[in-house]
């Protein structure tokens, strides 16, 4: 048997006895509902284990009362039984390789569900503390890692259990004394075992390693292919390319080695354990000890017991590494929901009126990115927040959206604290709108459906117009049912956000904020996204980031932050005559226009 599991395990992956434990118990609870189904394989997986070695028997009932007197009834009933287990014996096991697939692939199934449901779920400060190439490993490569057991190596352990111990079982049964001697091969396999097992989880540990290490070399040549024939260095790619290749055949020779090893010696000792049987079987038949048949039955039983050994011992690191791959992600279900509400919360006033009530954050514990931040919004007004890169103000926006908790002060919409509200509820009443307008596979008019998925079409034409853009996506080719291919890559800068600001229409806010929605558009467009901007803040409560201070000349008022602070607030003339920091901002800003 080949080495077709891959992925060996570090030392981060092997588990102790407890969290083994607790990984069991949890994986049993949520195999649960699929109890009877899984009950019914390993069922179909005992007739198998039992009419497997129930050939071997009828070949002894043939060779003994059939063969050796003559007898032609014992002979054919013996054949005919060995037909019908034969044929048991395939039913059975073909019936049981699709029913625990059926059970493992349910399990999958909800697993997957239920993992990227609670990634989805998860606040802002869960994505900044984790590496999304983490997140996406763990649905990718630690998902795998099941399949692979879940389609071959769960259906393999159980089988080669059953049938190592219902071999032992029989061969005790024929003969104990003949199976004692056979068995004087089995310390070999043992220091075999270990051995393999030791150099094994290394070998392929450096195999996984390097296999990422291809991958990112690979990944880096095509996402750069334009700089690398820009300045004609595909050699030194291909070299770079070949070289971390060559380092993974390597590391794939160096465990092919390992099994190379180990298999053999599996294979030797079940030849010679036939080997005793045959010379020791033959003597004992000679002193009439035992019989002829009951001989037979034992060499074929010893090779089938052989078999499943081997498998166990090549399905340990796949088991480990399992184990290690449903730990992880049991741990991202229960990482908790930071930003929730409770059951029960009420919902959020259908109110614009904002206050910011002493309010202090920081991303990271003792360092502060805001302080003592204070402010009142009226309903319906419009207030900018300008300020250096990193000051603070994109920060202020996120936390009106309830993307963060303040650590100190709090946040009141129409007089409700935003920790108190009903989390849906809030996300109707406060719209985002960022630089950049994300968008899905899938069409114009699901893209703008993604904000409220009961939305009919006559709403999503109604939105478009409310903003005065029905026209710019009707005269796409196929209209708002347009494909805008994989991350929009179909429509332009301008397009896309003009999709997003669709989105924030069809919602209808009370509470508007805009990530400077001009930032990234295209020219050509850039002022049908302002006519659209303009009408989409109508009437609403408006929370600019503005990058372009010509954004904040629009506002009712400007806020000003410097280092986390609040330093002044008020509306842009009286800002620009005050001529304090944001009269600098200004005057450096119209310069660069002049300039």
């Amino acid at each position: 048997m080949g080495m077709w599991f891959a992925g060996g395990t570090d030392e981060n992956d092997k588990l102790d006895r407890e969290a083994t434990t607790k990984v069991l118990r949890r994986t049993f609870r949520r195999v649960r509902p699929y109890r009877t189904q899984a009950l019914r394989a390993a069922g179909l997986l005992v007739v198998f284990a039992l009419t497997s070695l129930a050939g071997p028997l009828l070949v002894r009932r043939a060779i003994d009362n059939g063969l050796s007197v003559g007898d032609r009834g014992a002979l054919n009933q013996s054949i005919i039984g060995y037909v019908i287990v034969a044929v048991l014996a395939y039913g059975s096991y073909r019936m049981a390789i699709a029913t625990l697939a059926r059970v493992g692939e349910n399990f999958l199934r909800d697993l997957r569900t239920g993992v990227f449901d609670r990634i989805l779920r998860q606040s802002m400060p869960f994505y900044d503390r984790e590496n999304a190439g983490v997140l996406v490993s763990r649905m990718t490569s630690d998902i795998d890692s099941l399949q692979v057991l879940v389609q071959l190596g769960l259906l393999m352990f159980v089988t080669a259990t059953l049938l190592l111990f219902t071999s032992l079982v029989t061969l005790i049964f024929l003969d104990p004394l003949l199976l004692v001697l056979c068995l004087m091969t089995m310390p070999f396999v043992a220091v075999a075992s270990v051995k393999f097992h030791r150099e094994s989880n290394l070998a392929y540990l450096a195999v996984r390693e390097r296999i990422g290490t291809t991958l990112t070399s690979l990944q880096e040549g095509i996402s750069g292919v334009r700089v690398v024939q820009a300045f004609a260095r595909e050699d030194v790619q291909i070299e770079s390319f070949a070289e971390t290749n060559n380092g993974l055949y390597r590391t794939h020779m160096r465990s092919v080695k390992i099994g190379a090893y180990y298999l053999p010696v599996v294979e030797m000792a079940g030849a010679l354990s036939t080997a005793l049987a045959v010379g020791l079987g033959g003597w004992m038949v000679r002193d009439g000890r035992i019989t002829l048949g009951t001989v037979a039955a034992f060499i074929l039983i010893l090779q089938t017991m052989f078999g499943p050994m081997q498998q166990l011992s090549q399905l340990f690191n796949m088991i480990q590494s399992a184990g290690a791959a449903l730990h992880k992600l049991y741990g991202l279900l229960d990482e908790p929901l930071t930003i929730d509400s409770e059951p029960g919360a009420p919902n959020l006033p259908a109110s614009g009126h904002v206050e910011l009530d002493d309010v202090s954050f920081e991303y990271v514990p003792g360092e502060r990115v805001l302080s003592g931040v204070s402010l009142t919004i009226e309903e319906g007004e419009r207030v900018a927040f300008v300020g250096p890169t990193g000051a603070g103000k994109s920060t202020v926006a996120k936390l009106v959206a309830r993307f963060y908790d303040p650590v100190e002060g709090t946040i009141r919409i129409g007089g409700m604290d935003l920790r108190t509200a009903d989390t849906d509820s809030l996300r109707e009443h406060i719209v985002v709108v960022p630089q950049e307008g994300f968008l899905f596979a899938g069409t114009v008019a699901d893209n703008i459906r993604l904000a409220k998925p009961k939305a009919t079409d006559a709403d999503i034409r109604q939105a478009l117009d409310r903003i005065g853009v029905l026209d710019v996506f009707e005269r796409l080719p196929q209209g708002l049912d347009t494909e805008v291919q994989e991350r929009g890559s179909r429509l332009s800068a301008g397009e896309k956000q003009l999709v997003s600001l669709a989105r924030a229409a069809l919602v209808d806010p009370k509470v508007l904020i805009l990530d400077e929605a001009t930032s990234s558009v295209d020219p050509g467009t850039e002022a049908i996204v302002e006519v659209a901007m303009e009408s989409l803040m109508e009437g609403r409560t408006v929370i600019a980031i503005a990058h372009r201070l010509s954004t904040s000349e629009r506002c009712d008022r400007v806020g000003v932050v410097v280092a986390g602070e609040l330093v002044e607030l008020g509306p842009h003339d009286e800002l620009v005559a005050a001529g304090g920091h944001y009269a600098e901002l200004f005057e450096a800003w119209t310069s660069g226009l002049a300039a």
